[in-house]
């Protein structure tokens, strides 16, 4: 296939910063209705990229399970790749784009753990299946073969036959806490909207510990 001819135009009106709620969760929460409204497969589907100490980047696909004024929050298995990751350098990033609607949103920030009753409860929700494999699975770790993965959740499966599965120690969530947010509308002849919600007084002064909220935020315009 030849890439270099593969394109599409984006005929949106854009946006502009009138258009946006001062309060940035607010207005991504508004872009996820609309998300849902026009029937995108997976509307909370976000690539989530964090790096090694030694600043080695990775980046997977997630579900964006929570959002709220605290932060965006996903679940996962803390001793995968991600979860050691964010432990030795909490600074990450979380994409989501829906392609029906010409739109993305960027999020950078510090991610910091779920109270564990917050993932308890989250856990409880979670089909009994996707309960068992939290426990077959060691996210990201090698195995031999699949037929060593399958043997391990036919163990788990007898450990709680009968019982309700509890919360793995090792699985749980994490929150993005925003320090930026870019919200992207594709216009035409790729003269996009890119507005980004900054701190209103500055990047705060961090320590790798600090997990600082920001309380205001003004809007500027970057060129696409």
């Amino acid at each position: 296939m030849d890439l270099t001819s593969q394109r599409r135009e984006y005929e949106t009106e854009g946006i502009d910063v009138g258009d946006l709620d001062p309060d940035p969760i607010v207005q991504v929460d508004r872009w996820l209705d609309d998300a849902y409204a026009s029937g995108t497969a997976e509307p909370t589907a976000a690539v989530f990229a964090t790096a090694d100490i030694h600043g080695r980047p990775s980046a997977r696909t997630v579900l964006l399970k929570g959002l709220g004024s605290d932060g965006f929050v996903i679940f996962t298995n803390y001793d995968s790749r991600k979860g050691r990751e964010v432990i030795a350098n909490p600074w990450a990033a979380l994409t989501l784009t829906w392609v029906e609607l010409s739109r993305q949103v960027r999020v950078e920030g510090i991610v910091e753990m779920v109270d564990a009753a917050d993932s308890d409860a989250y856990f409880a929700s979670r089909p009994r299946g996707a309960q068992l494999g939290a426990w077959a699975s060691a996210q990201s770790h090698p195995i031999a073969d699949r037929a060593q993965l399958e043997a391990q959740l036919d163990e788990v499966h007898e450990r709680y036959a009968g019982l309700e599965v509890p919360r793995p120690p090792h699985w749980g969530g994490l929150r993005l806490v925003p320090h930026e947010i870019e919200v992207w509308q594709g216009r035409l002849d790729r003269l996009h909207d890119r507005l980004v919600y900054v701190p209103a007084d500055g990047e705060p002064e961090l320590d790798p510990t600090t997990r600082a909220r920001i309380e205001r935020w003004e809007i500027i315009r970057r060129s696409p």
